[in-house]
């Protein structure tokens, strides 16, 4: 048997995937089966934006770009970066990157190694704790509470820090709670946070532009006292409906005292990836530049679902759902059912042909939950609801 190095045994997984595997699987068998579980917008890509990169296809940009991203293409992520936040950046801390996990990828590479630490959201994505561990580093949660509408506490999370502490990864709006963190508590953390100056930041705000009820995304580029030491992850997969275009930003430090981070990102983009593709890279730019009234509508829509979503989970018995004030995720509390979250979504998906993702594929706090994707028809999902209600009525707590 071949040898590989003990960290590939330490990557985990997106369980997500399986389930939309498993759920597929299941659909070619004949099944009928609603897919709660994939975090993608289920509209298309605005026609504006494919018609770009078909141009650029037949303008001849066919060949390699640089690898940190077209000029042009890292300038409109400075035009919309202003437009979001009031913060001017430069294009050359901007980085274009495959995707979103890219920068998870690298951030979490420069500073996890044996006897760091690195503080992460749980529940949180999956990548984060997956990344972590394959480094060597000691993945520390940093708890997001249902009682605190799953959005971090200031006091909390710093009181995590150690000398090990290396890197604290946030999320807001977060996946797969739906929670946002009030601007209020995020101050209190950046405060707090001056007492730790060699603590490094990887703020992951990929879903913005998702926010309901009122609530205003707050962006850690707003705060200049920590510019130095702050990654930001962004990107087109939910915002544009581009998830299959594998199309993401950053933005890094490049000073002295971040230790040129930008620099050592692009490098890594030559030795792995080289660079992201030029017509994608054209198909961004018209995203940012043109109309975004399709964006507006699928926002309308997602927040129809979501109040259809958390009105009907809370009708169920045994399940109790706050409301989330960003992302398309709901991240119910099903402990009362009296089934486990993972055995639960395992059986919905093959009784009921419903598919969701059990609570501890997001991390060891997210036992009693699982999350919901209402990135999905408004129709699809009052059945889905109709089906596990019928399924919950039928067996109330786990054989």
């Amino acid at each position: 048997m071949l040898q590989t190095i003990a960290a590939f045994d330490r990557l985990g997984e997106e369980n997500a995937f399986a389930v939309l595997a498993r759920a597929t699987a299941l659909a070619q068998q004949g099944r009928d089966i609603i897919n709660l579980g994939i975090g993608q917008p289920d509209f298309r890509t605005p026609e504006h934006i494919v018609e770009a990169a078909i141009k650029a296809l037949r303008d001849g940009h066919h060949g390699y770009t640089p690898a940190n991203g077209l000029l042009a293409t890292r300038e409109a992520v400075v035009r919309r970066t202003l437009a979001m936040t009031g913060i001017e950046v430069s294009p050359d801390s901007v980085m274009i990157l495959p995707g979103g996990k890219p920068t998870m990828f690298a951030a979490i590479m420069m500073f996890g190694e044996p006897g760091a630490d690195i503080l992460y959201p749980d529940p949180g994505f999956p990548i984060y704790r997956s990344m972590i561990e394959f480094t060597g580093a000691q993945p520390i949660p940093v708890p997001m509470r249902e009682a605190n509408g799953f959005a971090f506490s200031a006091e909390e999370t710093l009181a995590l820090i150690t000398p090990r502490t290396r890197l604290l990864i946030l999320n807001s709006p977060a996946n797969p709670t739906g929670g946002v963190t009030p601007r209020a508590e995020i101050e209190k953390l950046v405060a707090g946070l001056a007492a730790h100056p060699n603590v490094a930041i990887l703020s992951d705000e990929i879903y913005d532009v998702m926010t309901y009820d009122g609530e205003q995304h707050c962006s850690l580029l707003q705060f200049p006292e920590i510019r130095d030491r702050l990654i930001v992850l962004n990107g087109w997969s939910k915002t544009w409906a581009m998830t299959g275009w594998r199309m993401g930003w950053s933005i890094w430090p490049n000073s002295r005292e971040s230790g040129h981070l930008y620099d050592k990102v692009r490098k890594l983009a030559v030795n792995c990836w080289s660079c992201v593709n030029a017509p994608s890279q054209y198909a961004g730019i018209a995203a940012i530049d043109g109309p975004q009234d399709e964006v507006e509508k699928m926002m309308r829509a997602f927040d129809r679902r979501r109040k259809v979503v958390v009105e009907g989970l809370n009708h169920l018995p045994g399940v109790s759902c706050i409301t989330p004030k960003g992302a398309f995720y709901a991240f119910p509390n099903i402990s009362a059912t009296g089934w486990k979250a993972k055995k639960l979504a395992s059986a919905l998906l093959e009784e009921a042909g419903v598919a969701l993702i059990g609570g501890p594929d997001f991390g060891v706090l997210g036992e009693g939950y699982v999350r919901l994707s209402y990135a999905n028809s408004e129709e699809n999902i009052l059945r889905a609801l109709d089906r596990m209600a019928d399924f919950l009525k039928a067996r109330p707590a786990a054989a």
